[in-house]
């Protein structure tokens, strides 16, 4: 192509055919056939099928002379035929080009209701971008759209849209676009509250009768109101002299949040690797490891001596800082640039791991760790997290029928 080519399409006459009205087979190949008769060539392409409604853009370039009006009957009758309804406009040229900054707006509502997307809309609108394109993700279990917009750059767009999104009571993500988004990613996540439903350190409590004290400490830690490695201590202290049996009757009560072996297969189906930093105890993280497949597992390890939990924690602690270094770490030893990793949890002392990420998702967070994280999902089900990445349900259910 010679560099005047691009100059000369910008300018070239062209027809923009549209075609809506009832789907079935065979409309797109049946317009084609008609516009090869005029050995037209195609400039851009669009189909949009809604609840069994199509609408089907054609740019082409203008046919050659004297031919306009034969074309343009021709397809009028051709649509007529089959009971659809056929616009044939005139004019100049491709599609304007889009703004610089482009960026995905993945919106999850339960449900996502009118006035909400008018307010994203309009709060899109507002930071200079444009809409480019939408597209739903997800019906179920809750609805999921993407915004493709362009025209303005991801951070702007990221935080004007966390305040509109709080306000509406739905949740979005933005995220840059780019041929990163599909690259290999790592994930790392949470484990008490996110991967499972559990705080691990009260199932150990419960055993040893002391869960009400070591609730009311893990509250205050949660709420960053107590340093997580004093508080830590202070727990761990309070199953002085349990057995180790309780280790294994602990591991039978954790419970998976709803979605979480769904998200870990389909991201390892798509080759992305997984991992798990946990306040808790790799006594439980190890065995959630093996189960669910991760890549990567690290958390604090209580002392076992002749049998017996002593009240102490050995080894290195895995607490507010550490989390983000363990990402780090999880990162370099991917093979994976820090830009393309995602961190998910849902307390004060996940915040740095969640600022260190390329995306911080905060999941059925505390306020504090809403408003600092890149996006929030405050629904109960981890696997919507899949659709921040772009894929759709289709693409989840399918990796679930190829696993059985």
């Amino acid at each position: 192509m010679s560099a005047s080519q691009p100059a000369k399409t910008a300018e070239a006459p062209t027809l923009l055919v549209k075609i809506f009205g009832k789907d079935r087979p065979g409309i797109t190949a049946g317009l084609f056939d008609t516009l090869a008769a005029f050995a037209v060539d195609v400039v851009d392409l669009e189909q949009v099928v809604t609840r069994g409604r199509i609408v089907l853009c054609a740019l082409v370039t203008e046919p050659s002379a004297g031919t306009e009006g034969e074309l343009r009957a021709t397809v009028h009758s051709w649509a007529e035929s089959l009971k659809l309804q056929a616009e044939i406009l005139s004019g100049t040229g491709d599609n304007r080009p889009r703004g610089q900054g482009r960026s995905h707006i993945t919106v999850l509502g339960h449900p996502l209701t009118a006035e909400s997307t008018a307010a994203i809309a309009a709060r899109i609108t507002s930071t200079g971008a444009n809409i480019d394109r939408i597209f739903r993700l997800a019906k179920y279990p809750v609805t999921a759209v993407e915004f493709a917009v362009s025209g303005s750059d991801t951070e702007p767009l990221r935080t004007a849209l966390a305040t509109e999104a709080a306000a509406l009571g739905v949740d979005v993500a933005v995220v840059s676009a780019g041929l990163q988004r599909r690259a290999q990613r790592l994930v790392v996540m949470d484990v008490d509250s996110t991967l499972i439903q559990d705080e691990v350190i009260e199932l150990f409590a419960a055993h040893a009768g002391c869960e009400d004290k070591v609730a009311e400490v893990t509250d205050a830690a949660m709420r960053g109101e107590l340093d997580f490695e004093q508080s830590l201590h202070a727990r761990v202290a309070l199953l002085a002299g349990l057995d180790a049996s309780v280790v294994d009757k602990v591991r039978a009560e954790v419970r998976l949040t709803p979605g979480a072996r769904t998200l870990v297969r389909t991201l390892k189906r798509l080759g992305y690797q997984v991992g798990v930093v946990s306040g808790g105890f790799t006594q439980v993280t190890d065995d959630l490891k093996e189960r669910l497949g991760l890549d990567f597992a690290q958390a604090n390890t209580l002392e076992i001596v002749d049998g017996k939990l002593t009240g102490r924690v050995v080894g290195e602690i895995v607490d507010r800082p550490g989390k983000a270094r363990l990402l780090r770490r999880f990162a370099a030893e991917a093979g994976v640039p820090l830009a393309q990793t995602v961190a998910i949890g849902d307390g004060a002392n996940d915040l740095d791991m969640l600022n260190a990420a390329g995306l911080g998702v905060a999941f059925n967070a505390k306020p504090v760790v809403r408003e600092a994280a890149h996006t929030a999902v405050n629904v109960p089900f981890i696997d919507t997290v899949l659709y921040l990445l772009g894929l759709t349900r289709e693409e989840v259910e399918a990796a679930d029928a190829v696993d059985g």
